[in-house]
């Protein structure tokens, strides 16, 4: 899943006032507390997390940088976050969140209300499913399941009204980017603010919209009443389970010929010996692959790239390490961090190792500071000591979504 030319982009609109939500004192319901943590923190953690998920785009109120700052204090790729100051109605918000967002590489853009904190995975690739479709607009949404009355000034009940395909709108509301924001330049050129969703903007200015199926989950905190409940819904959930986090260990070790370099991590590095094997003998990237693979019992390297295929003679072996990633993210993981031990006598390994790092950062889409690449030698013991072979120990940590009860 995802066009390998489609960057999707996401904008949070965060700039309201909340004014539903009572209790001024407590501030905008975005900054307010459940689970333990601003509900801004959850949202934007969804995405952040989220394997598809492009440059970050956060729509703030004038007064609420200190209030934002410390929402994300400490969270993961926050770096990556680019803030802009949004405008006195939604619609203006997006607008300028849009402009933001048209300034990055992306392609394509969800719309997400920051009081939405419960968004999850399965519905974003859904989604993005639909941009793999060719459709301009993508509308997750819930069939209406209540039965509805339409009411008059006399309070009296004047009709019901047929049901058959009404659907509640959610966020994030997606589109073609440049798309939708045409559209929204043509409203606010044409001073047409009385638009409630971004969807209705699409369907002014002609751009199709996909409806895919939402997740009643997938709740706008709207009032006090929310508030409370997704706090209680959060504090008990993580009184009974645990964050599913998985590690994995691979070993890996190839036997030293006379040749002309080695390739260790993806770099070649010049030597008397070189690995043998059969691909490009990368022995680090080999153990890495076993410690992926290994996090969501799919097995080891041997069974997806057997030694006796021939198409894999002298291949790189990021291409193993590529597959393994794809296999643990298509199983809900999100990789964490990637450890490397190298275990040899010869060639020096520090010289190369911050290039290293960053190979491993470039084929597992995370940042550097979770990859860490170390070498020792043997003292000059055993097979690694008589420079017969390059041995390697790799370890993966990896989150699934869910949990364990």
């Amino acid at each position: 899943m995802g066009d390998s030319a489609m960057t999707i982009g996401i904008v949070i609109v965060a700039a309201g006032r909340g004014e539903r939500a009572g209790s001024p004192g407590d501030g905008p319901k975005q900054y307010r507390p459940i689970g333990g943590q601003p509900v801004i923190r959850h949202t934007l953690a969804a995405f952040l997390q989220w394997p598809l998920s492009g440059p970050v785009v956060v729509v703030i109120h004038p007064q609420d940088e200190s209030l934002f700052a410390e929402a994300i204090h400490g969270l993961p790729n926050a770096s990556h976050i680019i803030t802009t100051f949004g405008g006195d109605t939604r619609q203006r918000s997006v607008y300028e969140g849009l402009k933001a967002l048209a300034t990055t590489d992306a392609t394509h853009v969800m719309i997400h209300d920051a009081a939405r904190p419960f968004v999850d995975h399965a519905l974003l690739n859904r989604i993005a499913s639909g941009f793999d479709e060719g459709h301009d607009g993508v509308l997750p949404a819930v069939p209406v399941t209540d039965t509805l009355k339409r009411g008059g000034s006399d309070g009296l009940v004047h009709e019901t009204v047929p049901r058959s395909g009404l659907y509640a709108a959610q966020t994030p509301q997606s589109f073609l980017l440049s798309a939708i924001r045409i559209a929204h330049e043509k409203a606010a050129a044409l001073r047409r603010d009385d638009f409630t969703d971004d969807a209705s903007i699409a369907e002014w200015a002609g751009i199709p919209v996909r409806l895919v199926e939402g997740s009643v989950d997938n709740i706008k905190l709207t009032v006090q009443r929310d508030i409370a409940m997704a706090d209680e819904k959060l504090s008990r959930n993580s009184s009974v389970a645990l964050p599913d986090v998985r590690t994995g260990n691979g070993y890996d070790v190839h036997q030293l010929v006379p040749g002309d370099g080695v390739t260790l991590c993806g770099v070649f590095i010049p030597h008397d010996q070189t690995l043998s094997g059969h691909s490009d003998a990368d022995v680090a990237l080999h153990a890495l692959t076993d410690a992926l693979l290994a996090t969501c019992g799919a097995g080891d390297i041997g069974d997806h790239f057997p030694p006796s295929d021939m198409q894999w003679r002298g291949a790189p072996s990021r291409i193993f390490l590529d597959h393994a990633a794809k296999i643990v993210r298509e199983r809900g993981g999100t990789i964490m961090n990637a450890d490397v031990s190298l275990i040899a006598e010869a060639p020096k390994i520090s010289p190369h190792r911050e290039k290293m790092r960053e190979n491993l950062a470039e084929i597992l889409g995370i940042s550097l500071d979770r990859c860490s690449v170390k070498a020792t030698t043997n003292e000059t013991i055993g097979f690694v000591g008589r420079r017969e072979g390059i041995a390697a120990i790799a370890t993966a940590t990896v989150v699934y979504r869910g949990d364990v009860s």
